[in-house]
């Protein structure tokens, strides 16, 4: 499960302000390696280092090269699970850029580019946090000139959906009463399939009672046949999106012959048989192999994964993370994991929701090769697997956080929002600090004690089939509400973990800043909030705020016309935190899809408008972007005369377009 932290970098790392179409200088840190390059509409882009690439074997090399194209192989998938016309945009978009020879110095074919460029990043053209269509900033007539000129051929109807808001506004719809399917664009399912066939459909499929359920619909579009029936489309060799996969178990057989050890490579063949058979039996045996595959110094997560952008929350979306272990920052953190058992046992939930043995919990600081897919541009900065429940329960999983990524994000970071919204020199003073330190415990806890604590009650179905549209958002805050209760512990001290309780204190003040107020300016004046991840911060703080009204706890304030919120008592904030951590587990354990309704949308979902209005004018006196993504190193094999590679090297592009363009070239296996 993916901490999207875009998450909780929120609190510290990413600040910036409104949407601007003006570029700003690269950020270039002191070895003079430029992090940021370029800045368009509400997006940076930021390039990262992979760190101790050169001390690897060739045969290490080789493997992070393998899984790197294996990855970018099945790039076109998350495309066209976004959209439907994603792909035939795409190749349209890049055949203009390719072949125009007019006029690229006017504010039209400006537009033009930042359209392009926000579809890269967004990999559809919905954008990637929102889920609303993006809004083209030059005119349809403009645009049908260059297809004209370029000789480029998409269809009216697929035109007509770009600049029409009343088309497949929305990638994905939360709200059941428009329709959680009817009302969402992405490709999960055919356009006239409703929740209830969805509901329906798996209900004759599925044992409720299975000890080991299968992730069922996890790698298969729903559609209808040519008599009406409901069916499931593989996707697998051979089947849906079968030429790309094909490419991915090429360079999956290639990483066999350097794999690091036995269980590594049993990995590989598992997934390997699972893309040739889509057997969802074979996927959960190779995620019990991969889970207890951690000797390696190379690893990697690839094929269909989160399920967020399924408003049903079955179907998982196509990514890749090839990542090279980062030995000093695990070997610090490998203390949280050896102490997940203390965690479980001293959990504010009932005895009856907690593990009587917390399994394999392994956590390491890795490094990124390279990503593809839903994890690229647009990166989580850390991840727990695999996602079954009966698996994480018998055979423990993997978490980790990206350690590359982090640095990268901090060093093109936008100073001065902090400032902004912090009340007092006090809490400025416990950002500049703790931030840092506090991030990493913070995303630790979350993904390391948080994932993997809890335990369903016996007949109870999976979160997905209880909880329905409200199970991503609960997961998330409920993992939330675990590091943010033991932040504050002193346990954290005495295990070494952190200096002070000042760190807990500063993750305090930029959580409740973050869920009140500053993440507000990623959405339009009016819009309600959707995505999974703004909702549980959403819904953790204002349930918080007012359960501490009486007391205090937390003090909405007015200083020189602008809004605060001040938090006066940290350990009862604790017992707050406490309090609905045990409640969140008690939905998600018992199921009670009714509970968790009501704590959302009466918490997460309805914005302030007047508070919303304050937050963008704040921010918009800031310099930078609310979104960062990243430009993906080049791994680059060197070989001999005879054709053999020698070495492998690591080259760090700067040009977004150049890149996004060679893939369009190189990794086009479905787009035709």
């Amino acid at each position: 499960m993916r901490k999207q932290l875009t998450y909780l970098l929120l609190i510290a790392l990413s600040w910036s302000c409104t949407p601007t179409a003006k570029e700003e200088q690269p950020v270039v840190a002191e070895d003079d390696f430029v992090w940021k390059t370029e800045q368009f509409a509400d997006l940076k882009m930021i390039r990262y280092q992979v760190p101790g690439f050169d001390q690897l074997t060739l045969d290490q090399k080789k493997l992070a090269y393998y899984l790197t194209q294996a990855g970018l192989s099945g790039r076109d998938i998350i495309w066209d699970q976004n959209y439907r016309h994603n792909l035939a945009i795409r190749s349209a978009l890049e055949n203009v850029i390719n072949n125009f020879e007019g006029d690229r110095e006017n504010e039209d074919w400006n537009q033009f580019m930042i359209y392009v460029k926000r579809v890269w990043f967004s990999n559809g053209i919905h954008h990637h946090y929102s889920m609303a269509k993006i809004e083209p900033g030059f005119r349809q007539e403009y645009f049908q000139s260059l297809l004209d000129d370029t000789n480029t051929q998409l269809t009216e109807e697929i035109v007509n959906t770009i600049f029409d808001p009343s088309i497949d506004n929305n990638k994905m719809n939360l709200d059941p009463e428009k329709g959680l399917l009817l009302g969402s664009a992405s490709n999960f399912y055919d356009p006239d399939v409703t929740a209830e066939d969805v509901d329906e459909f798996y209900a004759q499929i599925t044992d409720k009672n299975a000890e080991e359920p299968l992730s069922y619909g996890l790698n298969s579009k729903l559609v209808r046949d040519e008599n009406g029936q409901l069916r499931e489309e593989i996707w697998k060799s051979g089947g849906m999106y079968g030429e790309a996969i094909d490419q991915m178990i090429y360079w999956l057989e290639k990483a066999i012959t350097v794999a690091e050890n036995e269980a590594q490579k049993r990995g590989f063949e598992l997934l390997i048989e699972y893309f040739k058979t889509g057997s969802l039996k074979t996927w959960d045996e190779y995620n019990v192999v991969w889970a207890a595959a951690t000797a390696g110094d190379i690893d990697y997560i690839l094929g269909f994964i989160e399920v967020y952008n399924d408003p049903k929350g079955y179907r998982g979306s196509y990514e890749s993370i090839i990542q090279v272990n980062d030995f000093d920052a695990s070997a610090r953190m490998k203390v949280l994991s050896d102490n997940a058992q203390w965690f479980e046992d001293n959990s504010p939930i009932m005895n009856e929701h907690k593990k009587e043995n917390v399994v394999g919990v392994s956590y390491k600081v890795v490094n990124v090769a390279g990503e593809s897919g839903d994890a690229s541009p647009s990166t989580p900065i850390g991840v727990n697997l695999p996602n079954a429940n009966w698996i994480r329960a018998k055979h423990g999983s993997k978490s980790v956080s990206l350690g590359n990524i982090i640095d990268a994000y901090d060093k093109a970071g936008t100073a001065g929002f902090t400032a902004e919204f912090a009340y007092n020199q006090a809490e400025l003073e416990r950002a500049q600090n703790h931030g840092e330190i506090g991030d990493k415990m913070h995303t630790a806890l979350h993904e390391v004690i948080g994932h993997a604590s809890g335990k369903l009650n016996p007949g109870v179905g999976t979160p997905k089939e209880t909880l329905k549209n409200y199970s991503s958002t609960i997961e998330e805050g409920r993992a939330d509400l675990v590091g943010l209760y033991y932040l504050m512990d002193p346990k954290l001290v005495e295990l070494g973990l952190i200096e002070s309780l000042e760190v807990g204190k500063e993750e305090y003040d930029g959580y409740i800043r973050n869920g009140m107020m500053t993440q507000l300016r990623r959405l339009k004046l009016g819009e309600d909030i959707e995505e999974a991840h703004m909702r549980n911060r959403a819904w953790v703080s204002a349930w918080s705020f007012e359960q501490g009204k009486a007391d205090n706890i937390i003090e909405r304030k007015e200083k020189d016309g602008n809004t605060y919120f001040v938090i006066n008592d940290y350990e009862k904030l604790r017992e707050i935190f406490g309090r609905l951590l045990r409640e969140t587990q008690r939905i998600k354990s018992e199921g009670d899809y009714e509970a968790a309704k009501a704590l959302v949308e009466s918490y997460g979902v309805k914005v302030d408008t007047k508070l919303h209005q304050e937050v963008l004018d704040r921010a918009a006196k800031l310099k930078g972007a609310p979104y960062g993504g990243f430009i993906n190193p080049e791994l680059v094999p060197v070989t001999d005369d005879a054709g053999n590679i020698t070495d492998i090297e690591v080259s760090y592009p700067m040009d977004f377009t150049k890149q996004m363009l060679e893939y369009g070239k190189k990794y086009s296996f479905l787009a035709k």
